[in-house]
């Protein structure tokens, strides 16, 4: 029996109960629920509403699935002033986020020459557990990407300026602290610009199928039959060591600071506490590295495309946006715009029309949203909405959501079957790992079509594009 209670078709809410500050809100369709409930996600909502400082409701989107301490797919907002912040509600991969690239081509003007491309692309962006790049950084020039972000890659040559048009925050977070990552995450970070890394990271060849809004589509230079590229990758091993350095701390300062928590993965400061600040800080410094990290995988593949196909494609960025962060925004909370820290677990920041935030050549109809799916499923490009930020903190959902294991998927195909199987479809597919191939195998996922479906229905983002793969480097 299902713990949740029907407001509309797309949203249920987890009553109060317990130690819970406030409801907990689900958006989701009825199929859906079963699986929230059996995967504990429920339950880890719950313990979310618990923060101290936490605002109106704790959130889970339609991709939603169980994660360290909060859900992937989980959305908090906790008070600046007297609120908490969470490693554990951002999560390992700190700035993990999705770049969208536009070429001038129809996807069938390449089509002869997809192998030749991806053969390319896999050569020119390295990817797998431990990858490392063809940058290379002293310690110091590192804690200038930690402070510059996407911004350092173009001012060194890899990039056009332009490139930062048309990104999240310009491509750099001012918070940023360069001098708090550890020695041992600036160790990490040193030779892995320009790299995917493994797990869930991709680059695709994506071609534009459907659009369903074609004023909205043609302001973010879409068309159908358009040849595009989407990558997904993060903050490697740089993010995932600030993350991991900063759970010890956050650990003591629950005891300093006498929190009570249900889950010690959901281990937390105040936010304007030192323990706080100094995450805020390393967090953004992670932040900086991922979109230096996106910013030079895009040189690398317009320098890849390039040369494979004799001419400059009119490559440019659409949007970069990432789906793990905290971040400080002004929201309005009973008639007042209230200072938040809007944590965003496995979600996507989906701000409206007329919002500063938006960059200028897309604030007349809002931000893009990027949510892509799984190998051999659709990606989407949606766009953000008023009731997103009336209701969500302008937050949607930021892809398919796993619902099986690795282990499982493991159980079911093996990379070479996957690999074949996914040929037969017209999807070419590179990678340096078949086992990793096969623990993304697209079953292992929800169906993204109904995830977006439910987002779309729930008025938190709105369907603009979708697009189908044509080659896949796969983490």
């Amino acid at each position: 029996m299902t713990r949740f209670r029907k407001l509309d078709d797309f949203r249920w809410e987890l009553p109060r109960t317990g130690a819970m500050r406030v409801p907990g809100l689900v958006y989701a369709t009825e199929r859906m629920l079963p699986k929230f409930e059996a995967e504990k996600v429920a339950e880890q909502v719950a313990n979310v509403a618990t923060l101290p400082g936490i605002v109106r409701y704790s959130m889970a989107m339609p991709d939603a699935h169980w994660g360290y301490g909060m859900p992937v797919g989980g959305v908090a907002a906790t008070s600046a002033a007297d609120g908490v912040i969470s490693p554990g509600a951002v999560g390992y991969d700190i700035s993990c986020g999705v770049r969208l690239l536009r070429t001038d081509l129809r996807a069938v003007e390449v089509k002869a020459v997809i192998p030749k491309l991806m053969d390319a692309l896999f050569r020119a962006v390295p990817s797998g557990v431990g990858s490392e790049g063809p940058l290379r950084l002293g310690k110091e020039e590192l804690r200038k990407v930690f402070a510059k972000g996407a911004r350092w890659a173009v001012e060194k040559g890899y990039g056009e300026r332009s490139d930062l048009e048309n990104v999240e925050d310009g491509g750099a977070l001012a918070e940023a602290d360069p001098e708090r990552p550890s020695p041992r995450a600036v160790e990490r970070g040193q030779n892995q610009l320009g790299t995917l890394g493994s797990g869930n990271h991709f680059l695709e060849l994506q071609e534009v199928t459907d659009v369903y809004e074609p004023g909205t589509a043609a302001v973010f230079g879409l068309f159908p039959g358009q040849l595009t590229v989407l990558i997904h990758t993060g903050s490697r091993g740089c993010g995932y060591q600030i993350c991991d350095d900063s759970l010890r701390s956050m650990q003591s300062a629950v005891r300093k600071y006498n929190i009570s928590l249900p889950d010690r993965q959901l281990c937390c400061a105040p936010f304007a506490s030192p323990e706080g600040r100094a995450y805020f800080g390393a967090m953004c410094a992670g932040a900086n590295f991922a979109r230096a990290n996106r910013q030079a995988i895009t040189h690398l593949t317009r320098q890849a495309l390039l040369r494979t196909v004799g001419r400059d494609l009119g490559l440019r960025v659409v949007y970069d946006v990432a789906h793990n962060l905290c971040k400080v925004e002004e929201h309005e909370v009973a008639g007042k715009l209230t200072r938040l820290c809007v944590h965003r677990k496995g979600a996507t920041r989906a701000f409206p029309a007329g919002r500063p935030e938006v960059p200028e050549a897309y604030r007349a109809v809002g931000q893009p949203v990027l949510v892509p799916g799984s190998m051999g499923t659709a990606s989407y490009v949606l766009v953000g909405t008023e009731t997103a930020m009336k209701e969500t903190w302008g937050t949607t959902a930021h892809g398919a959501g796993r619902m099986m294991s690795r282990t499982q998927a493991l159980k079911q195909i093996q990379g070479r079957e996957l690999m074949s199987q996914l040929k037969g479809l017209g999807i070419e597919v590179r990678t340096d790992s078949l086992r990793g191939l096969a623990e993304e195998a697209p079953f292992a996922y929800k169906d993204v079509s109904e995830v977006v479906e439910a987002c779309h229905g729930a008025g938190i983002s709105r369907k603009v594009a979708r697009m189908r793969p044509l080659g896949v480097v796969k983490g």
